[in-house]
């Protein structure tokens, strides 16, 4: 007992002496500023954990209900929440395991995050150590492509005179502007404005969808395709994957020890939102879905939806950060500049970071389908399979299971239950997630990108209405008696367009203009 004592103050020392070194603050400033800024307590972590788990994904869900079926829908999200808490809870054994050594060896954090790389390197050496940080960065890097092509895609539904791409690089420059935000403890009042935002989105989205009623001959058809059907569970995979900033969340708490159940519970409130509007939207729109991967498309035009889009393209800023802040971590180390305490001098090194996420969200602006690819292929690997791995090499021995800080919870069965449950881990998402998840989302992206071209300028945007001119008198007379003549003027109409969209690829436009084209001659 006398040893635990001792080794909790270790694992917290620095913590505590910062803030005594700080004393309690006399001004009202400084006051305001702890209170809005500087957070680190288990409430500021289950904030973090809650907002950054679930954003534009939200949107997405009912996409994923009309490619797996209501039932599976429900099924994946509850088994993958439990199994993203179970590797989060991994992740925090570790990081716990990783920051103790290195405290007993005198390492001081102060000017220092402490990230998952690192974690695997002093822990398991420098090829986990590698493998670690190519995973994580080009997750994280990828899921802030995502948050600025879910920007571009929510503001056009409140304002359509300027295309999705140029939305992008609007918010491509508002998005920049994190690199001032120093690090998680100063996410406190972000994060819980985040979760308000999204908890507003998520019923909005129930309730409209309930008073909206079913469409006139809605269909619940799903699953029907194979390619669709793990491509929506990969889309989940990826919802329930966003502990990849588990440790820096962990080291911005003045007790990291105490981050233990954090994320189950963060889990459990995100699916009190995740479950009813995922499940509301598809029972209203059913089928229609499969082409509109974001929710709003599809709800009528509301001061309530407005106020929805505005408030998930906040949140999306704020996700943005938590994604990008790792990134620029790493940066900061690479180039010397991570233990500078001038916040411009470190802004302005975090900016080249910024660039390649802008030019990947103008290549692929593929709302939906790059959730569920980034999620088999990169989610699958950085917050579930190596985590597990790298709990079960760490505690291989016997020696380093006795003296593990961190021991497996009684109602799991101990060692033998944590080992069972991160190989049944590895083998799923190895198999589903990676394997047959990954098959899906790539040739359902590819299938994207032929359908639409990369750098297109709109995904997914309603075509262009043709003006419908009343012929006039003249033009009347001729046309009116001779059918034949109707008939001819639209198929030559609709050859030209045939023959210039065809060269495009451009299928769906293609099919409309058919449409509109013996519309206006008929």
């Amino acid at each position: 007992m006398a040893s635990d004592k001792v080794v909790e103050t270790v694992i917290v020392g620095n913590y505590e002496e910062m803030e005594a070194e700080e004393g309690k603050p006399t001004s009202v400033k400084t006051k305001m500023s702890n209170l809005f800024w500087h957070g680190g307590s288990v409430y500021d972590a289950w904030f973090s954990c809650a907002s950054n788990q679930v954003a534009q994904v939200l949107l997405t869900l009912p996409y994923s209900f009309s490619q797996l079926g209501m039932l599976s829908g429900i099924l994946f999200q509850l088994f993958y929440g439990l199994l993203g808490s179970w590797t989060a809870y991994l992740i925090s054994a570790l990081y716990v395991e990783y920051r103790t050594r290195k405290e007993r060896e005198k390492a001081d954090f102060r000017n220092h995050v402490i990230q998952w790389f690192e974690v695997l390197d002093g822990l398991l050496g420098k090829h986990w150590r590698n493998v670690g940080l190519a995973f994580n960065c080009t997750f994280l890097l990828f899921g802030s492509v995502i948050q600025l092509i879910a920007c571009a895609s929510n503001i056009y539904y409140i304002n359509d005179n300027l295309d999705k791409r140029t939305w992008t690089y609007i918010f491509g420059a508002c998005c920049a502007t994190t690199v001032f935000i120093p690090s998680f403890h100063n996410y406190r009042i972000w994060s819980f404005l985040g979760l308000v935002m999204t908890t507003y989105t998520a019923w909005y989205l129930t309730i409209a969808s309930l008073l909206h009623g079913q469409v006139e001959g809605v269909k619940h058809s799903g699953p029907t395709k194979m390619v669709l059907y793990f491509t929506g569970a990969t889309n989940i995979l990826y919802t329930f994957g966003g502990h990849a900033v588990t440790v820096e969340i962990m080291h911005a708490m003045w007790k990291p020890q105490k981050f233990k159940a954090i994320y189950l519970l963060a889990t459990v409130y995100v699916l009190t939102l995740t479950l009813p509007s995922a499940s509301a939207v598809y029972w209203a729109f059913g089928d229609m879905l499969l082409n509109h991967a974001n929710a709003f498309s599809l709800l009528p035009r509301s001061p309530f939806r407005d106020m929805a889009v505005i408030l998930m393209l906040i949140h999306q800023f704020i996700t943005f950060g938590f994604a990008c802040t790792p990134l620029y971590f790493v940066w900061e180390k690479a180039i010397g500049m991570h233990e500078c305490k001038s916040m411009c001098k470190r802004a302005a090194a975090r900016l080249p970071v910024v660039v390649p996420i802008w030019f990947l969200a103008i290549i692929f602006p593929f709302f939906g389908p790059i959730n569920s690819t980034v999620g088999s292929l990169l989610v699958s690997f950085t917050v579930y399979i190596i985590p597990a791995l790298a709990h079960i090499f760490t505690f291989k021995s016997a020696a380093a299971r006795e003296n593990a800080m961190e021991q497996p919870p009684k109602f799991v069965g101990r060692w033998i239950g944590a080992y069972t449950i991160n190989m049944f881990v590895v083998g799923w998402v190895l198999v589903v997630g990676f394997g047959f998840g990954g098959w899906a989302s790539l040739t359902n992206f590819i299938h994207q990108i032929d359908t639409f071209g990369l750098f297109t300028k709109c995904y997914q945007c309603p075509p262009p209405t043709l003006p419908h001119r009343p012929p006039s008198p003249s033009t009347s007379l001729h046309l009116r008696p001779s059918s034949t003549l109707t008939t001819a003027f639209a198929t030559l109409e609709f050859s030209f367009s045939f023959s210039h969209n065809r060269r495009l690829g451009n299928l769906r436009d293609l099919k409309v203009h058919a449409k509109e084209s013996f519309k206006c001659y008929s």
